[in-house]
């Protein structure tokens, strides 16, 4: 519902749902902020915009009931499975309603979702494919095909940089948990390597003021090879990725949407496995301490990001670009 990467990860099931019901009615039901991304998707009809804190207060249920209802569901799909996710497919009246089993599904998803799943797969785009199977859809491609939008923001940032769509890298340091944080300095040793020996400036993106803090210490450290973004949209975020040569950063909404557009990602991995939030597909690099996994720790230090270093990272930007450089020659 609210997180960007669980958003993106959710497209291919809408991909699949329409090449199977290619009539259907087919809403999503999401937060203000990732409902931008999924404005002109290719098979929804409808985006619900659920508040933020829709359940605080008696009168939000009620007007997000009537707003789902008016809709008359026959199927809900949960693939969070959270009890704030599973309430909504409650409320809609859908007769059908698909969640996963435990120990995906958790809190009162396992009571209001009448039919569960229980997963096979790993990784969690294949996952919530694996929610289509009630209805019959098995094994079936996975598509992501982002809208496009023109951006007249992102051209009047990259023009008097001199920046081309393809010739420079991103760089996002940021992320949700205080965990996935990689240091700012070595950032900065990765955009001077991108730069010396790839000419790849790099651009490096945030959002909020933590976040532009680190992006200016990467700029400083970067030896003249990084500049910062302006402060953009998650629409304008997607088109200057969509224009960037590689990625780099760890596992964010940003990065994943990296995927979805077609831009290579090198990813750093820290308390969450490649395995199962990975960057989807061929083409990426995810660097990863497999001891220190551990997917509940949100607010721990960083330490098992500490173990991959500067060098490793600049050694899988290496390998991702040499790869490009051979697909296209």
């Amino acid at each position: 519902m609210s997180a960007v990467g669980d958003c993106i990860h959710t497209i291919p099931v809408v991909h699949a749902l329409r090449e199977r019901f290619p009539d259907c009615f087919l809403a999503w039901a999401t937060h203000n902020g990732p409902a931008t991304l999924l404005e002109g998707l290719d098979g929804i009809n409808e985006i619900v915009r659920v508040p933020r804190d829709w359940m605080k207060s008696p009168r939000s249920w009620l007007n997000v009931r009537r707003e789902l209802r008016k809709l008359q569901f026959d199927v809900a799909i949960d693939p969070q499975s959270l009890t704030k996710s599973a309430l909504l497919g409650w409320l809609s009246g859908a007769r059908y309603r698909i969640g996963f089993a435990r120990p995906q599904g958790r809190e009162l998803s396992l009571l209001t979702n009448r039919l569960l799943v229980e997963p096979q797969r790993q990784h969690v785009v294949d996952r919530y494919l694996e929610l289509l199977r009630p209805l019959r859809i098995d094994n079936p491609n996975v598509r992501f095909d982002m809208p496009v939008s023109v951006e007249p923001n992102i051209d009047a940032f990259l023009r008097p940089n001199d920046l081309r769509t393809g010739a420079f890298a991103i760089i996002n340091p940021g992320a949700g948990w205080p965990s996935k944080i990689w240091p700012s300095d070595r950032y900065g040793i990765v955009a001077a390597h991108l730069g010396e020996q790839h000419g790849l400036p790099s651009i490096v993106t945030w959002a909020g003021a933590d976040e532009r803090q680190m992006a200016s210490k990467i700029c400083d450290a970067s030896r003249s090879h990084a500049i910062l973004a302006s402060d953009t949209s998650l629409t304008e975020l997607r088109e200057l990725v969509r224009s960037a040569a590689i990625f780099v950063g760890s596992d964010t909404g940003p990065m994943h949407l990296a995927v979805a557009v077609g831009t290579p990602c090198v990813s750093i991995y820290g308390p969450t496995a490649p395995e199962r939030c990975g960057p989807y597909g061929s083409g990426h690099c995810a660097l990863h301490v497999p001891v220190a996994t551990n997917n509940k720790i949100r607010s721990d230090d960083n330490s098992a990001m500490l173990q991959i270093s500067a060098a490793d990272v600049c050694a899988a930007t290496d390998q991702v670009i040499n790869r490009i450089r051979q697909s296209a020659a």
